[in-house]
C-alpha cells in the first residue's frame, strides 16, 4: 500500500469518482443496482484506496480520437411514445379534476339544501391550481416532460420487477 492509498479523500475526489461511474452506468458497464450501490460507497470512502477499489473493474476514459469503441451517433430528439403525452396529462390534471369534482359536489350539496346557488366558492380551488397546471403543462410539453416522466415510470417499473424476483 503506498502513501496516496492511505491518503484521505476529499469530496470533489468522491465526486468524480461517482461521476466515473455514472459515465460506465451510460457505457451500459454497469446497471443501476451496481451503479447505486457504488455511488453510496463512495460517498462513503474515506481514502483513495477507498475510492480507487470502485473502480478496478472498469476501463479507462478514453479520449473519443484513440477509442477503439465506434463512436455512436448523439441520439435524434425522439418523439414520445404513443399515449405518453395523454398519460402525462392525465396524472398531472387528475388530481386537480378530482379536488375540483369533490368542491363541487359539496357545493351543490350545500347551496341546494339552502336554496342558495349564488357563490360559486369552488372557484378558489379550480382557479389558482388550475393556472398553475396550466403553466406547467405548456412548460411541459415545450421540453419534452412527458417523455421524461415516460422515462421515469419506466424504470421505476423495471426496479420493482428485479426487486420481486
Amino acid at each position: 500500500m503506498d502513501q496516496r492509498d492511505r491518503m484521505r479523500a476529499a469530496d470533489s475526489d468522491r465526486e468524480a469518482v461517482v461521476e466515473r461511474l455514472r459515465t460506465a452506468l451510460n457505457e451500459g458497464r454497469l446497471e443501476l443496482h451496481e451503479f447505486d450501490e457504488r455511488a453510496a460507497e463512495a460517498y462513503r470512502a474515506k481514502t483513495y484506496a477507498d475510492l480507487d477499489r470502485l473502480l478496478t473493474d472498469l476501463p479507462g476514459v478514453a479520449p473519443a480520437s484513440r477509442s477503439q469503441l465506434a463512436p455512436v451517433p448523439p441520439p435524434a430528439a425522439a418523439a414520445p411514445e404513443r399515449g405518453t403525452v395523454p398519460r402525462w396529462l392525465a396524472t398531472i390534471w387528475g388530481a386537480w379534476a378530482a379536488a375540483v369534482g369533490i368542491n363541487v359536489v359539496i357545493w351543490l350539496l350545500v347551496s341546494i339544501s339552502n336554496a342558495d346557488l349564488a357563490y360559486f366558492w369552488p372557484m378558489w380551488v379550480a382557479g389558482p391550481w388550475g393556472v398553475i397546471l396550466v403553466v406547467a403543462t405548456i412548460g411541459g410539453l415545450s421540453s419534452g416532460e412527458p417523455q421524461r416522466w415516460a422515462d421515469k415510470q419506466a424504470r421505476r417499473r423495471d426496479r420493482r420487477r428485479r426487486r420481486d424476483r
